[in-house]
Parts: structure tokens; C-alpha cells; sequence
């Protein structure tokens, strides 16, 4: 099992139009593929604050996040969901991922 962290910082003022798309689409076809998002929030406190959404996906491994993500990049609905979000101009200014391994403290 890996865990994939992702957070994105929006462009100012696009927080709104972000939320909104993982609300309408976003997360219904991360689950159409198989997407286990186990963790999805806006920062409260600290860097970004204002800016910044942050969420964590697990995988069964490399592989399966590999293939997962292909697929939901390509899927026409999501395609289509991204393009009409961004109408009114770009969402994310920024993006940072980071893929954690828990099995070396696994019992």
C-alpha cells in the first residue's frame, strides 16, 4: 500500500471553482476508477491558508496508481468537467505531490 499527498494551491480567488469541481466531479470519478481518496481538505492554518487544497489517495502500489491515474486523466468526463471549470480562467497555480511508503514501519 502507498499513499500519494497532493496539494494544490489555487489561483487567488479560484478556491471557490475548485471546491465546487471536486464536489460536482472530481471525487465521483476518482470513485468510477477505483480512486480511494482518503483524506480531502482546505487548509485551515498555516502556509497557504488561503490557497491551498490538500488530499491523500491510496494505492495497492506504483503500478496501480500509475494506471489509475492514466485512466482518470484520459476519462471524457473528466475531461470535459476540467475544461468547463477552468471557463473563466485557470484554477490551480500550483502543484505538489509526494508518494509515501508505510511498509518499512509496517507490524
Amino acid at each position: 500500500m502507498i499513499y500519494e499527498i497532493r496539494e494544490y494551491t489555487t489561483v487567488p480567488g479560484r478556491m471557490p471553482a475548485l471546491v465546487r469541481r471536486f464536489n460536482d466531479h472530481t471525487k465521483r470519478i476518482f470513485a468510477k476508477h477505483g480512486m480511494d481518496c482518503v483524506f480531502l481538505s482546505l487548509t485551515a492554518l498555516g502556509d497557504n491558508s488561503n490557497n491551498e487544497l490538500v488530499y491523500v489517495m491510496r494505492f495497492d502500489s506504483l503500478a496501480d496508481m500509475d494506471a489509475k491515474w492514466s485512466a482518470f486523466l484520459t476519462d471524457p468526463e473528466w475531461v470535459a468537467a476540467k475544461a468547463a471549470s477552468e471557463e473563466d480562467g485557470q484554477i490551480v497555480a500550483k502543484l505538489h505531490r509526494r508518494v509515501l511508503n508505510p511498509a518499512p514501519f509496517a507490524d
